[in-house]
């Protein structure tokens, strides 16, 4: 699962806010013609030209209103974070696709991904005594069954277990169950908001 992702801190301000402006552009460009804001990462300097794997979450009113993303760099970082904000807005399957006159209100947050690296994961206390809350992004997969928590989940689950728990209910585990082929990676994140 290691990926050569950038590792976090190395986004200049002026880097930062042009993906997020991007971000907005390829949101506006959707509701006008329904697909994201085409992007030609030769346009784009290093680091954003260069393959990274990013995270776009949407809040309206101070609630979740979409979040698409990669766990793994699959194209150009500035490519990533146009298709992941119009699929955060137009094709997460737990909201209704984004609507013009919600646009306004929206509130954008990038995160990038390091490369993520795995963790001893036996039992439940093994890998919780492996994470550090608050920092840490959890990957879960077992068989069929994966999910993924950004770090900024903690700030509604910071509690280990409870965190923990969430997680794999979202990945389709048991809750009170272990299997036996449970692996579990954790990364950290870049992350940016306007």
């Amino acid at each position: 699962m290691p990926s050569p992702d950038p590792e976090p801190g190395r986004l200049d301000a002026p880097t930062r806010t042009l993906l997020l402006a991007l971000a907005r552009c390829s949101i506006a460009h959707g509701l006008r013609d329904g697909e994201a804001l085409p992007v030609d990462p030769r346009d784009y300097a290093e680091p954003l030209c260069a393959p990274g794997a990013a995270f776009v979450t949407l809040h309206r009113g101070g609630l979740l209103r979409g979040c698409i993303g990669h766990l793994e760099p699959i194209q150009p970082l500035v490519r990533d974070v146009a298709e992941n904000a119009f699929a955060a807005a137009f094709r997460d399957p737990r909201f209704p696709p984004l609507r013009a006159d919600e646009l306004a209100e929206l509130k954008i947050s990038i995160s990038v991904l390091a490369p993520a690296e795995p963790v001893p994961c036996a039992t439940e206390s093994e890998l919780l005594a492996g994470l550090v809350p608050g920092r840490d992004g959890v990957i879960l997969e077992a068989g069929r069954a994966r999910g993924t928590f950004l770090p900024a989940v903690w700030e509604d689950l910071p509690e280990p277990r409870d965190f923990l728990r969430h997680l794999k209910r979202k990945a389709g585990l048991a809750i009170d169950a272990w299997p036996a082929a449970l692996q579990a990676w954790r990364y950290r994140t870049e992350c940016f908001s306007e």
